[in-house]
């Protein structure tokens, strides 16, 4: 199972999804996620059990093949998780504004959100 338990650090796993969005690569994407995940995508917007959210995260991908992934801010929260914002853009020239967050949940390090919001 690909989807075994995580405790790597939060900043790995951090650079790990970082990677997985610049090229695009919902499987290695939704790896990370817990078995719910909150996902705001434009038209798509809740708590997604893993296989539904990488379906949603592979089909927003394929609409919107990167170009490039920057992240621009990250840092611990108050509860102790990791936030990341970052820049995508899309081949065809649009931008989006990312964020998501990696949790530690029971010993277990999760993506627990994403959020794709157009610029």
């Amino acid at each position: 199972d690909a989807y075994g338990f995580n405790t790597k650090p939060p900043a790995e796993v951090s650079n790990e999804v970082s990677s997985a969005i610049r090229s695009g690569n919902a499987r290695d994407v939704a790896k990370h996620f817990g078995s719910n995940v909150d996902l705001k995508f434009p038209g798509n917007e809740g708590t997604f059990s893993r296989n539904q959210a990488e379906l949603i995260v592979r089909n927003f991908f394929s609409r919107n093949a990167p170009a490039s992934f920057s992240v621009q801010h990250q840092g611990p929260s108050r509860d102790g998780s990791l936030y990341v914002i970052g820049n995508y853009r899309t081949k065809n020239g649009e931008a989006y504004r990312v964020y998501f967050l990696i949790k530690t949940i029971s010993g277990n390090t999760v993506l627990h959100l994403l959020q794709f919001e157009k610029q």
